[in-house]
């Protein structure tokens, strides 16, 4: 075997192992961009893992801190369960006072805040990959800069990110400037070149 020869032969080799690793930087690529409407986002929706604080004017014992149980309901005393999975806490305060109107408290003023939300997660080409603490108007720029900023690996114009709220957990692409939601997984992608 002459030296051109193992050079061109080497050379093949190169140029098949720099396109299975372009390859590999495309497997994810495929994935369907994020429309508008998916992305809008409405009003915040409760679910299992929020506390909330719950206010019932004029009747301290029945007001506390509650917490969203695993079956998406809130625990509160004289009216038992009221479920809170999605649903706005405007819709929880009108159930609250409706229920306690029957028979236990006269025309009931009821106030529910969200204290701590669910959680987001974020994975990938950032520096401290894991979950966070959602915090309301919450972008896939800002999860990053909570998760410590990029990689010198990371692709900085786009996202994947599934949605917390899809039931098919489909992975898509979305810009960096989308809203992150409660139970959103976003993963910060690799470049490579």
């Amino acid at each position: 075997m002459n030296r051109r020869h193992v050079f061109r032969v080497l050379g093949r080799g190169v140029g098949l192992a720099a396109l299975a690793v372009a390859m590999a930087g495309c497997a994810g690529m495929d994935a369907p961009m994020e429309t508008a409407s998916a992305a809008q986002v409405t009003d915040y929706r409760l679910g299992s893992g929020d506390a909330l604080r719950v206010i019932v004017f004029g009747e301290e014992q029945l007001s506390g801190e509650f917490r969203v149980d695993g079956a998406g309901k809130v625990a509160m005393p004289l009216i038992g369960d009221v479920a809170a999975k999605d649903r706005t806490t405007r819709e929880v305060e009108k159930e609250i006072a409706t229920k306690l109107s029957q028979g236990y408290v006269r025309d009931a003023k009821v106030n529910v805040e969200v204290m701590n939300h669910r959680p987001f997660f974020i994975l990938g080409e950032v520096r401290n990959p894991g979950q966070y603490q959602f915090q309301s108007g919450m972008t896939a720029l800002s999860a990053v800069a909570m998760a410590g900023g990029y990689t010198y690996r990371a692709k900085e114009d786009y996202i994947f990110i599934t949605r917390g709220n899809d039931p098919k957990k489909e992975l898509r692409k979305a810009p960096i400037t989308t809203t992150v939601m409660p139970d959103d997984v976003v993963r910060v992608p690799e470049r490579y070149f």
